[in-house]
């Protein structure tokens, strides 16, 4: 399909809010979402990028080309202790171009907590209920940021990406993600947090993915600082970062930031994020960015017994897992953090190695199950190359 060309576009061609997460629509709209949906954009700050200088080659480019052939990659970026080693781009998608992140936007949101609670501005052990005193009475009643954070919130929830009602659809257009249908009455994210009422378990237990409790954060977040969120993420991560482009991301119809899935970011300025994490939170010429406490606590102080009782466990068989600050982390002398979003979005962060990865894609299924060993392959391929 000639995408998006012509002068309208003819309507097969054209990515609209009822397509553009769907093949073959979305290898265009994942590189041009706020055509598409309302953003706030991220400042970065231009005059004091990160310089990324180009680094050998750790496999066989060819290896890397082998790797996303028959894939829906749109970036694929790797850095070796800060340099770039590997880098390509495909479906009309260039350095420039952000990219959306899906889910991999918690994991920049678990990053953010930190720089906040360093600041004295966040209070991690506090109930929700101090920041928005409106969740009482809701499910969220009685649960903490920590918890939040942690993904360890009894919200009675369902992360189907197939199905076609429900409360996730309710989400999706009180996020401007999906239209508004005849007789709907029209919802923003805050709103849609207070019609949550139902529990599954109690708070703390276990590990339990609801992509609203992400979007919640942003909002005591603003709340806890008084700054919208696409700010905070500016002031506190991407300028003082080097992040080398701004980024954006989507708001609902009254400006409420989609943190749990809608920020968008260069392929190169998500690998930075990853080498911050790779690096104990500093960047490239050794300014701290990221509180090196917060970084080691991912790390190493996950709860693994709520990892085991929760949502994913079984997606990973054998693997010594924990989650914590919106990260997936494989534990042990070679730990690996991993950011995952739907249809083929990755960060990886390797800290023994000095390695960051971030891959985009427009996979046509939202589940990463398809796709993901493959993906992982070609990171252990890299790894074991440092």
């Amino acid at each position: 399909m000639a995408l998006m060309q012509g002068f309208p576009p003819a309507i097969p061609d054209r990515a609209t809010l009822a397509n553009w997460r769907q093949q073959p629509w979305s290898s265009w709209a994942f590189h041009h979402v706020r055509e598409v949906v309302p953003s706030a954009e991220i400042r970065n700050a231009p005059g004091d990028v990160w310089a990324l200088e180009a680094g050998a080659p750790l496999i066989d480019p060819a290896e890397i080309e082998a790797a996303v052939e028959g894939t829906r990659t749109d970036a694929l970026v790797v850095l070796h202790k800060g340099r770039v080693v590997h880098e390509l781009y495909r479906n009309g998608m260039t350095a420039d171009d952000p990219h959306i992140l899906m889910s991999v936007s918690k994991s920049v949101l678990g990053l953010l907590a930190g720089v906040l609670a360093d600041r004295g501005l966040l209070d991690v052990d506090a109930p929700l209920s101090d920041y928005i005193p409106e969740l009482d009475g809701t499910a969220y009643d009685g649960a903490s940021v920590r918890q939040a954070l942690d993904m360890q919130v009894g919200l009675s929830f369902s992360e189907d990406y197939t199905a076609t009602g429900g409360p996730i659809i309710d989400y999706r257009k009180a996020a401007n993600w999906n239209p508004v249908e005849p007789g709907d009455t029209p919802m923003d994210l805050r709103s849609f947090q207070l019609t949550l009422a139902d529990r599954e378990g109690p708070h703390g237990e276990r590990f339990h993915y609801v992509s609203p409790v992400t979007d919640l954060m942003a909002w005591v977040m603003e709340r806890a600082t008084g700054t919208r969120y696409a700010d905070l993420v500016s002031e506190f991560l991407l300028q003082p970062m080097g992040a080398e482009r701004p980024g954006y991301v989507t708001v609902d119809r009254i400006g409420g930031a989609r943190a749990a899935g809608g920020m968008c970011l260069t392929a190169r300025d998500l690998a930075r994020i990853g080498a911050l994490v790779a690096d104990g939170g500093r960047r490239g010429d050794g300014r701290q960015v990221l509180p090196a406490d917060w970084v080691a606590d991912i790390f190493d102080n996950g709860d693994v017994a709520a990892w085991k009782k929760g949502d994913f466990e079984e997606n990973y068989p054998g693997a010594d897992m924990h989650y914590r600050a919106k990260c997936y982390v494989l534990r042990g002398e070679r730990p690996l953090l991993r950011g995952v979003g739907i249809h083929g979005q990755y960060l990886f962060a390797d800290p023994v190695r000095g390695l960051s990865v971030a891959w985009f894609a427009s996979e046509a299924d939202a589940s990463t199950s398809g796709y993901f060993k493959g993906r992982l392959a070609l990171v252990d391929k890299l790894r074991a190359a440092c």
